[in-house]
């Protein structure tokens, strides 16, 4: 790279000494020829006194021709390396820089130009690429403690049964109940994590539904657990159609709803909202529940993120259902808000872009 830009540098030096060199001899060799018969040559122009002839002129111009090749060539040379300083340190580091040391940056620092511009915007690159593996080692850390706590409790629920000489019929059927309840926490967990995976992926396909549908559908299998709880479900469904992956849409949808229901008070009440304002079809939960910190907000929506456990010491879901509401959200170039209400609960908002009802 660098000799083929030192190459280009010298050939426009060298056609620059070419040019002036022309544009100097060529008057001189017209004003020598224009010369009348008969009277003397100028000093300029002859080998008299202390001029410089034409031929003297033209020679002296071949040899500063010759003497400017090795001269154009090295400061086209000095200044490709120059130029190209930057990118070998671009180069260099950008070589170096790995998923286990993303902690590096290029610093050009000055003077800004197009190279500097091109450093500044890797090192935004990296720290990106850095925050994302961080929170990928962090997601797979908690994954792997969220799934080793059911095998561990598994384990012990069977050595304990195993290792008891009197255990009975009744006692192992306990224990085999005990452990169904802990392998369909596991299955439940492993489904989230899918789902969670899939969201991230982004959208495979693109279909035309109403939100409303899609709520509705959603709320026949919540009802039952939600009068057992207490809860009053509140509807307020007007048509809201938009395009997107009905699986997805309709797992945000199941999340949003399980979310206000499972962390609800007694008698409490969850109510959805669907319609279409402007050129958005918009879908809001919200429920009633315990008083949340407005700072506590964003970190629900993160993996396994959780509010502080009861007084019984339980956690209630896995951790993940705001983050596939969030996961999903962002495959459908959606928006996301969320605010607690100053009597308790959230009130959560999606809005998605919307599809004209003829495309149904």
């Amino acid at each position: 790279m660098q000799t083929r830009l030192a190459l280009a540098y010298a050939a426009g030096i060298y056609a620059a000494g070419v040019f002036v060199l022309v544009l100097v001899d060529i008057p001189l060799a017209g004003v020598q020829s224009a010369k009348p018969k008969g009277r003397p040559s100028s000093p300029a122009i002859t080998g008299n006194g202390h001029g410089i002839s034409l031929p003297q002129l033209l020679t002296g111009s071949a040899v500063a021709l010759v003497v400017l090749v090795p001269v154009a060539l090295a400061l086209g040379w000095f200044v490709a390396g120059r130029f190209l300083h930057p990118l070998r340190a671009i180069t260099a580091t950008a070589g170096i820089i790995s998923a286990g040391d993303l902690h590096r940056r290029l610093d050009l620092g000055e003077p800004t130009d197009e190279l500097t511009e091109l450093g500044r915007t890797l090192d935004d690159l990296f720290a990106r690429l850095q925050a994302s593996f961080d929170a990928q080692r962090h997601f797979v850390a908690n994954a792997s403690h969220e799934l080793r706590t059911p095998l561990a409790g598994l384990r012990t629920l069977l050595e304990v049964a195993l290792a008891d000489p009197d255990a009975d019929a009744d006692t192992l059927r306990s224990v085999c109940q005990e452990a169904l309840a802990l392998s369909g926490h596991q299955e439940r967990l492993v489904s989230a994590l899918l789902v969670l995976a899939t969201s991230e992926r982004g959208i495979s396909r693109r279909v035309t539904l109403d939100l409303a549908q899609a709520v509705e559908g959603v709320l026949a299998s919540r009802r039952d657990r939600a009068a057992e709880k207490g809860i009053d479900l509140a509807e307020h469904l007007t048509p809201a159609v938009t395009a997107g992956d009905p699986r997805l849409i309709e797992s945000l949808i199941a999340n949003l709803i399980d979310n206000a229901i499972r962390h609800n008070r007694p008698d409490g009440l969850v109510e959805i909202t669907t319609q279409t304002s402007g050129t958005q079809a918009t879908l809001t939960v919200t429920n009633s529940g315990p008083v949340i910190p407005g700072n506590e907000i964003q970190r629900l929506f993160q993996p396994f993120q959780r509010l502080a456990p009861d007084r019984n010491g339980r956690r209630d879901g896995y951790g993940l259902g705001l983050a596939i509401v969030n996961a999903v959200t962002q495959a459908h170039h959606a928006t996301l808000t969320a605010g607690a209400r100053p009597e308790g609960g959230l009130s959560i908002t999606v809005r998605f872009a919307h599809a004209s009802p003829d495309l149904l």
